[in-house]
């Protein structure tokens, strides 16, 4: 099998040398994104990824927005301006996948959040998921999740046999709390899933656009303006400073063995977890409520029994100034459930037209203890799920983990700086 060797400008310095280890193969990935739908920062990441293809067996790209109006035509704009980058591109990277190899896998996934049970309808991208995992290969399909789950957890429950074919790196987050029922199905059917769930960590790589030089706020000034196609779309994402959040799960694959998520490498070093937090409220909160941050908040409400199919979207929760969806699970029980991305102390309402049904509000605080102790219930993991690493000595602020990843910025900005290079 054909050898990937790191490129050489990779050799820096002595602090990349001791993070950095020869790639034997080329690893089989899927990307499912959300670009255009929640966050610009997609397309930054996927400027990054088309720039360093050659380094991967890619299989897919999936749009799967779990809230906005992305769709499969977005993935397909950033591959028309990298054919206009390409020739100068090739000269440098023989391997770089032609235009039209990296269109045919492009898939669109489901648009919009699944309902409470965490399916419904495949999808071109669920079913592409399931075509890529069930290839005879002698790896695992990569799956990198930079935006909601529900494709996937589409795809598992459409053929659960592809478990032990994937492993998945999910940008979680601010991610989960679009996608908080197709997470619950995966975590309550799929405890054995080989699975990172990057809640914070990722943040290691957002600029500190505050701060001068290179490697902060000039990097697009120094190392991108005037550099093609991509260059010039770059501009429009955060006036072109650097966020790029789901990049963390490709520099992951780009360094080292991916099979040891334990190690040092550019996309974090995480450890295990054995239960995703769980908190269920059946009345109205008040301050004295405390949840942990990531963790799923589920609300319960007995209201009147109407005549409506179950999973039905009946009633709103709004938090954080943002509406959620709430479910009607028959016999006039009613749920919604939240995961918040951070701490805080938040306030929300429960609104129906429903008549007679029994409208709430009420606050919670948010801590930082993630995972935090365990409770009755929390959903239980398998022996292969992992998370932000819980060393309070590698948190930048508030952000757990952060540090794993942040300590690689430069060195991977640098030799990026290399590549944009090839477009001016």
């Amino acid at each position: 099998m054909k050898k990937l060797f790191l490129i050489s400008s990779l050799l820096i310095s002595s602090i990349a040398v001791s993070a950095q280890q020869l790639i034997p193969v080329k690893p089989r990935i899927l990307i499912s994104t959300d670009i255009g739908g929640t966050d610009p920062d997609d397309n930054q990441s996927m400027a990054h990824f088309l720039m360093y293809n050659d380094l991967f067996a890619t299989e897919g790209l999936v749009s799967s927005p779990s809230y906005g109006y992305g769709s499969k035509q977005n993935i397909l704009d950033m591959i028309n301006l990298y054919e206009k980058d390409l020739p100068k591109l090739k000269k440098h990277a023989k391997d770089l996948l032609s235009p039209d190899s990296l269109r045919v896998i492009c898939k669109q996934g489901r648009q919009g959040a699944a309902p409470f049970k965490g399916y419904t309808r495949a999808t071109e991208g669920s079913d592409w998921i399931i075509r890529c995992a069930q290839k005879e290969s002698n790896q695992p399909l990569w799956i990198l999740v930079w935006g909601g789950l529900d494709d996937l957890a589409q795809a598992l429950h459409d053929a659960p046999d592809i478990r032990n074919k994937i492993k998945v790196y999910w940008i979680g987050g601010p991610n989960k709390k679009w996608s908080t029922n197709s997470y619950v199905y995966i975590v309550k059917n799929f405890p054995d899933l080989w699975f990172i769930e990057a809640n914070a960590s990722y943040r290691g790589f957002i600029t500190n656009d505050k701060l001068p030089g290179k490697f902060n706020k000039d990097y697009y000034d120094e190392c991108i303006r005037g550099a093609g196609y991509l260059g010039e779309d770059y501009i429009k994402y955060y006036d072109g400073k650097v966020k790029m959040g789901d990049t963390p799960s490709l520099l992951y694959m780009m360094d080292g063995n991916p099979d040891n998520p334990q190690r040092e490498s550019w996309g974090g070093s995480f450890e295990k977890f054995t239960h995703s937090p769980r908190v269920i409220f059946d009345r109205a909160t008040t301050l004295k409520d405390t949840v942990p941050v990531y963790a799923i908040i589920e609300f319960r409400i007995k209201g009147p029994e109407i005549s409506i199919p179950s999973d039905s979207v009946c009633f709103t929760l709004t938090v954080d100034k943002q509406n959620w969806d709430g479910f009607y699970l028959g016999n006039g029980k009613y749920a919604v459930r939240y995961a918040p991305k951070a701490t805080a102390v938040l306030t929300y309402k429960i609104t129906s037209d429903i008549p007679n049904f029994p409208e709430q509000t009420g606050e919670f605080v948010v801590n930082n203890a993630w995972p935090g102790k365990m409770n009755i219930d929390d959903y239980k993991l398998g022996n292969n799920w992992y998370t932000d690493r819980e060393d309070i000595n590698l948190f930048e602020g508030k952000w757990q983990g952060s540090k794993t990843v942040s300590k690689w910025r430069k060195v991977v900005l640098q030799d990026w700086a290399k590549r944009w290079e090839w477009l001016k």
